[in-house]
Parts: structure tokens; C-alpha cells; sequence
């Protein structure tokens, strides 16, 4: 899938469409951000904006006349990955001292996020009070569109270069033999708890940085999450922020990728 298969990522320069959807996106993302409605994204102790679903998006991914273009997407509809509509978009803005717990967060849990960078695989989600997991969302990748300057070190977005295949071979035992339609009841808990464990013994952690305009996408298998913010690293007084699509497709592709 556009070159996925090896270190589970690519980055996309910018071009002239890219930035003019980045622009557009800023500022509709700025807008969302004032939103009152939208102040309960505010996490992790005024570090972390969360922002699911917030930028005002159409199904064709454009913002008012504004259309979601540039290499990263010329590759998707050249694959054949164009969705028949995509998500609203998350806008995740990450500001200086992060990380600090999320409210309800346990203290394993915020060590984790520290210490971890809160890695997961999107989708797997911890469901009751057990938090025992579950894919509830099956996403076809993710797209990452940054919306500020940011220095390297300000909380990236960091992989696990080829842990989406570690991901897929468990998700693959798991859900063998299983109706798509039941995926989302089956406990996944310990072969991803397994999977995770190789992966941080095995693939290389990996920080993503990108400008705006620019663009990285990931395999919806990968184990991804966001690095603490450094110090010394600077951005833009709005933060680091970054768009990102996760459209989703049906069950049985998502387990074919």
C-alpha cells in the first residue's frame, strides 16, 4: 500500500494545493478550537487539545472551496485508497509540557503515556471496566497533515517501523475463522498486549516530523503515538498542530491490508 509494507510510513512533500488546504484547514481548525463547545478536548492538564472530529471537513475532504489535494493524496486516489467519504477531521494540538495526566488517568497509565508515548494501534479500544480491548473502528490508514511549525522535538508523532506487521499477523490469529460482523466483541486484550511487547522489543522507535503542506500517512496496523515535548523545543504560540483522517472501510478489508 504505497510503500507501507516496509517501515509502515511515508512522508509527502508539500506543493502548492497541500499548502492552500493547510492554510484553509488552520484556520477552520482555529475556529473549532475557540468553539466553548469544544473545550472539554482540553486534556492532559491544558497539554493536549484532543479534538476528535472537530474540523469542519466535507465527505470529499475539502474545506468550504478549499479541496483536499497535494502528493500525498494524488498517491491515495493512484492506489486506488481514495475513500467513498472521509471523517471529519481530528485536529490534535500538543502545547509545552505535555506530557501530564489525562483526568481518570491512572498512574500506570501516565507512566505509560511518559515512558511509552501512549502507543497504540487506532481503533483498539479499552471498553468496560476492565478496559479490556476491542476493535470498535476499522480504519483504512491514517493521514497526518500538519497546521504549524513546529521544531523535531516538540512532541512528534513517533512509530514503530514495522510493527504493523507484527499487528496484522496477531490481529489475523485472533479473528480467524470469525464472522466480521462479531470482530467487534472479541477480546483482543493479551495478543495485543503480546504484539505490543514485540514490537517495542524489535522495531525501531521512530519520530515524524513534517511541515506544513507536508504529509505522512501510516498503515492502519502500525503502533504509533506522541513523544513528550523536549526541552528547548519550540512552536508556534498556537502549539503543535497537526489534521489528521482516519476513514474507515469494511471489517474484512481492514484485516486483508
Amino acid at each position: 500500500m504505497i510503500g507501507l509494507e516496509g517501515a509502515g510510513w511515508v512522508r509527502f512533500p508539500a506543493d502548492r494545493e497541500s499548502l492552500a488546504w493547510a492554510g484553509a484547514a488552520r484556520l477552520a481548525a482555529e475556529r473549532a478550537i475557540a468553539d466553548p463547545a469544544n473545550a472539554h478536548w482540553l486534556q492532559c492538564e491544558g497539554t493536549w487539545f484532543v479534538g476528535v472530529n472537530i474540523l469542519d471537513t466535507m465527505p470529499a475532504g475539502n474545506i468550504g472551496d478549499v479541496p483536499l489535494a497535494g502528493p500525498a493524496l494524488a498517491a491515495l486516489r493512484a492506489a486506488g485508497l481514495w475513500p467513498a467519504a472521509w471523517d471529519r477531521a481530528q485536529v490534535s494540538v500538543i502545547h509545552p509540557g505535555y506530557p501530564r495526566p489525562r483526568a481518570g488517568e491512572s498512574a500506570a497509565g501516565f507512566r505509560y503515556r511518559r515512558e511509552r508515548d501512549a502507543a497504540h494501534v487506532d481503533g483498539l479500544m479499552a471498553m468496560g471496566s476492565g478496559r479490556r480491548r476491542m476493535m470498535r473502528e476499522f480504519h483504512g490508514f491514517i493521514l497526518g497533515l500538519p497546521l504549524s511549525e513546529a521544531d523535531p522535538g516538540a512532541a512528534p508523532l513517533v512509530v514503530w517501523e514495522g510493527s504493523q506487521r507484527i499487528m496484522a499477523r496477531a490481529f489475523r490469529a485472533a479473528l480467524a475463522g470469525r464472522k466480521p460482523e462479531d470482530w467487534p466483541e472479541i477480546d483482543l486484550t493479551e495478543i495485543y498486549q503480546d504484539a505490543r511487547r514485540e514490537a517495542f522489543a524489535s522495531c525501531p522507535r521512530v519520530p515524524i516530523h513534517a511541515r506544513p503542506g507536508e504529509a505522512y500517512l501510516l498503515h492502519r496496523f502500525a503502533l504509533h503515538g506522541v513523544a513528550p515535548w523536549a526541552e528547548g523545543a519550540g512552536a508556534e504560540q498556537a502549539g503543535r498542530m497537526i489534521a489528521y483522517f482516519r476513514p474507515e472501510i469494511a471489517p474484512e478489508d481492514w484485516l486483508d491490508g
